[in-house]
């Protein structure tokens, strides 16, 4: 083995000669280019230290690693957030999706690395600001690290940095959260109170049209996240002799500077799918769908007197109403939990496995969209499950009332979390 002078790495210089000439001063180097090669950089001035000084004007601009390019590691943080959320800008990804990463970006991790330049951000530091986060609470942490890592591996594709100081930090604990269903007196006490609300002598102003009251009954029997339940249309129902079947493939959301609108695709691909209606909940969509007329096809069977589509806040007031007038306004209970309940009715009924088709899960999108035909029967199995265990009149309420099992825990667990829409005020 030969020993003798470390190589120069890529993107970086050697030692700075400064040399008189004549009435000048000349400082020069050898800088290894992105090529491997070294090559000879020079600076002419009047004095020794301004030879010197545009010398290193001149390096900071040639292109490499750490020195020069659009990024380096003496470039502010901020300088990496601005080019990367223009670039988050062009990648086809939902708006809602996006608006979240802005915003964890300009509340959270911006204000705490503003004044650190690339270089000297590392992996204690981040370590550091992730446990602050994480003693706010783990879902604010959670998104900080993700956000961090992409601005991160953005740095890495401009070649400004030589590794991910995420990477290296710990796990972030995750919190046990219990998931729960509800129970069947509590469906039924919601019902109660949404069929009654304002409904009285004494209650002043337009009578409720009940579309928040039918939305929860089709919520009950589709298990679909609120958002999905409120973008159906009638164009995405059929009705045949085994029963009703509804397309999930949209989603009601909410934007800034743009309202609440009916967007084209639901949370995940996976998500898109058609899905079996029990009775109970079809009778609902069957007469709203009766007060519709043909023109109104590609309409949001639940909507305001405008006709868009009813708001994921408007309805979530109400809810709140019905929950209050049931007794159950410390309960906990949210739109949410409809979703949950019929997992967990589905799952005890049937299957871990039918649930998890059922709610539009991902575990198994890979493997189906790569490698197996697309299936496009219909599985109504879940739906008579509902049916018996959910509808209105003489419900059989055995499943709800069985214990919990340890694969059925697993499932519901994704329900918390990642699984569910974009929920900030008046958003959907």
């Amino acid at each position: 083995m030969t020993r003798g002078r470390p190589r120069t790495a890529i993107g970086t210089y050697g030692a700075v000669a400064v040399r008189r000439r004549g009435g000048r001063y000349v400082a020069e180097t050898r800088f290894r280019d992105m090529d491997g090669r070294l090559r000879k950089v020079k600076a002419t001035s009047g004095s020794r230290t301004g030879a010197s000084a545009l010398l290193k004007s001149r390096l900071k601009d040639r292109q490499g690693y750490g020195s020069g390019g659009v990024l380096d590691l003496a470039s502010p943080f901020p300088d990496l957030c601005d080019l990367w959320l223009a670039d988050l800008d062009l990648r086809e990804i939902s708006e809602g999706t996006k608006d979240g990463y802005r915003d964890d970006l300009r509340l959270h991790v911006r204000p705490f690395f503003e004044n650190y330049t690339l270089g000297e951000i590392t992996t204690g530091r981040v370590e550091h600001f992730l446990k602050a986060e994480r003693a706010v609470s783990y879902s604010r942490a959670k998104h900080s690290r993700t956000v961090l890592n992409q601005l991160f591996t953005f740095a890495l594709r401009h070649d400004a940095i030589g590794r991910n100081p995420v990477e290296g930090t710990s796990q972030l604990a995750k919190p046990k959260v219990q998931v729960q269903a509800m129970a069947l007196v509590q469906v039924q006490a919601i019902r109660v109170a949404a069929a009654t609300w304002r409904t009285g002598p004494g209650v002043k102003g337009p009578k409720p049209d009940g579309q928040v009251r039918d939305a929860l009954e089709v919520l009950l029997g589709t298990s679909v996240r609120p958002g999905e339940a409120l973008a159906f249309r009638p164009c995405d129902i059929t009705d045949g002799p085994n029963g009703m079947a509804a397309w999930v493939r949209g989603t009601v959301v909410y934007r800034e500077g743009r309202g609440t609108f009916r967007q084209d695709h639901p949370k995940t691909d996976a998500s898109v799918r058609q899905i079996a209606v029990p009775e109970f909940a079809a009778k609902v969509i069957r007469r709203r769908l009766a007060k519709m007329g043909p023109d109104q096809a590609e309409c949001t069977i639940f909507h305001n007197r405008n006709g868009g589509p009813l708001s994921q806040h408007n309805f979530r007031r109400t809810f709140r109403a019905f929950l209050e007038l049931a007794g159950l306004e410390d309960s906990g209970i949210t739109p949410r939990w409809y979703r949950r309940t019929g997992a967990t009715v589905i799952a005890r009924g049937i299957s871990v496995d039918a649930a998890a088709t059922h709610l539009g899960h991902t575990s198994k999108a890979i493997t189906e969209s790569h490698y197996i035909e697309p299936d496009t029967t219909i599985d109504f199995a879940p739906a008579k499950v509902l049916e018996l265990t959910l509808r209105p009149t003489d419900p059989d309420g055995a499943l709800l009332a069985a214990p919990e099992s340890e694969d059925e825990e697993l499932v519901l667990d994704d329900l918390v979390g990642g699984d569910e829409e974009d929920d900030r005020p008046d958003a959907a």
